[in-house]
């Protein structure tokens, strides 16, 4: 017997409508903040993301050589493309420019809980714009796009990679021991980064302090140890205008300064974010974006350009934890022709009914009427139509409520009428 690769999935219609209700609501949410949706290819060139990455990132990838002797690789990620396509078709298109996305990545992962090697990426970017307005519009937007789908408690953490650098700069630190350090800031493992730091001959004061910085929310505080820094303070100010702006115009307060978050330091720039669904535990992160510079590098003009990724797949699995309800994968009508000789008026009245934008299925296993009605029973089906040979003579059908069960024999004609009337 064939399955799956590892780390891949097969969606089946249930789970394919907990899917699209998610993509629904979140293109709903795009589109309501003035994005227009954009799709890239599957696979790109391979120079593409190690431009974007580094060449370490080909071990991460399903990389190919095809017949023309082209290195190709699955994206690993959507951002990449996007710019790729700026570049090569949108330049010239009037600023800023929303753009939003859905589609499968693939990563050579170790298969784990939330994460798998095939797995589907929302997001979006905006180019063209930096002001405090915009940056703040696109925190307000992920916040938003994660409620929106029915999650409950969801944490937005900012923080600010030109603070953090300002910071660093103060410890006197190489760069090969900076290196060492983030990977425990970032995790929040600060015992860690202390150890780091007194084999750096950094301190215990000057540590101490640097930790309390990474984990306070005051921006006070952090006023007082950047003080002597212009250029962070003055980032400081602009970070404080785009929490302002979120606060009172988006009026969005539940969010939390996090100076800690510190990935990506060689690709982000400025204020970066994350949004965490605490239910899911140590691998809780939906959502990260900031500011970033690729346009360039991919051979571009330069131009202000941020965004955010959400993982679709996480959460999915985010809404299931807090037990939320999904739209039901329903069908509107079935209808169950008693005989074979009521078929083609059973299959008649199921296209005409389609044609008004009903779901509807008709019996095509030739059950009796007991048959036909647990199945439809089964699939959640709101009504029942049934051709019955008599009711045919007087040019009616029955139509069954399933919820109720009540009857009433209608006219054929008066079919779609009857089914939209709420009483029936």
């Amino acid at each position: 017997m064939f399955q799956v690769p590892r780390g891949t999935r097969d969606f089946i219609p249930g789970e394919m409508q907990k899917r699209r209700y998610l993509e629904q609501s979140m293109a709903a949410t795009f589109t309501s903040f003035g994005y227009g949706e954009i799709r890239t290819p599957t696979f790109e060139n391979l120079e593409l993301f190690a431009a974007k990455s580094g060449e370490s990132i080909i071990n991460e990838l399903y990389a190919f050589t095809d017949k023309g002797g082209r290195k190709l690789a699955l994206r690993p990620e959507l951002t990449a493309p996007v710019i790729r396509c700026y570049v090569e078709r949108l330049q010239m298109e009037p600023k800023p420019l929303k753009l939003f996305y859905f589609g499968n990545c693939y990563r050579y992962d170790r298969p784990q809980k939330g994460r798998y090697r095939e797995f589907q990426q929302a997001g979006c970017e905006i180019i063209g714009a930096d002001t405090s307005e915009a940056t703040a519009e696109l925190l307000a937007l992920a916040f938003t796009l994660l409620k929106n789908t029915g999650l409950k408690n969801i944490q937005l953490q900012i923080g600010n990679l030109t603070l953090i650098s300002a910071i660093l700069k103060k410890l006197h630190l190489l760069e090969d021991d900076q290196k060492r350090l983030l990977p425990f800031i970032d995790k929040a493992q600060f015992d860690d980064a202390k150890s780091i730091l007194r084999d750096c001959n950094v301190k215990e004061n000057d540590a101490e302090r640097f930790i309390s910085i990474l984990q306070t929310s005051d921006t006070n505080e952090i006023r007082r140890f950047i003080a002597d820094d212009t250029q962070a303070v003055k980032e400081l100010d602009a970070m404080q205008t785009i929490l302002s702006l979120l606060s009172n115009a988006f009026h969005i307060s539940e969010y939390e300064i996090k100076l800690s978050i510190v990935r990506g330091l060689d690709y982000y720039k400025g204020l970066v974010f994350e949004i965490d669904a605490p239910i899911l535990g140590a691998e809780k992160q939906l959502c990260g974006g900031g500011s970033y510079e690729l346009v360039s590098i991919f051979g571009g003009s330069q131009v202000p350009t941020s965004g955010f990724a959400i993982g679709f797949d996480r959460t999915i699995l985010a809404l299931e934890e807090e037990g939320f309800t999904f739209p039901p994968l329903k069908l509107d009508v079935f209808i169950i022709p008693v005989n074979q000789d009521m078929v083609t008026t059973a299959i008649q009245i199921a296209q005409n009914l389609r044609s008004h934008g009903l779901s509807v299925d008709f019996e095509q296993l030739r059950r009796g009427i007991g048959r036909s009605l647990k199945y439809a029973d089964a699939k959640h089906v709101e009504r029942v139509i049934i051709v019955g040979p008599k009711e045919l003579e007087k040019n009616t059908v029955t139509i069954r409520n399933m919820k109720t069960g009540n009857q009433e024999t209608v006219g054929i004609a008066e079919i779609y009428a009857k089914l939209t009337t709420p009483d029936m």
